[in-house]
């Protein structure tokens, strides 16, 4: 129900580039991450709490893709049943 939608993906020398297509509940539009094997290397939201996602790409850079999901997997914001940090996690789990 409230899962990301991917819209590219490209990998070119061992580092992928996707971006996904939010849930509509969510206030961010779109989520472009950059990883490097299981290291998330950047992460650009379009849309959202600009100083929240910025602050949220910020501190999930160099972090293990799986420490970020299991940081921000399920939170919830204002009752939605997802949140911008959520979408980054439902996003990077299909990586």
């Amino acid at each position: 129900m409230f899962e990301v939608t991917l819209l590219s993906k490209e990998t070119q020398g061992g580092v992928q580039k996707a971006s996904f297509l939010t849930s509509d509940v969510v206030c961010s539009r779109q989520i472009d991450i950059e990883t490097d094997g299981d290291i998330v290397r950047s992460v650009r939201f379009t849309g959202g709490c600009h100083g929240n996602t910025q602050g949220l790409s910020a501190l999930v850079a160099g972090m293990k893709k799986a420490d970020v999901i299991s940081r921000l997997e399920g939170i919830n914001c204002k009752a939605r049943g997802t949140s911008c940090p959520d979408q980054l996690a439902r996003a990077l789990k299909m990586l």
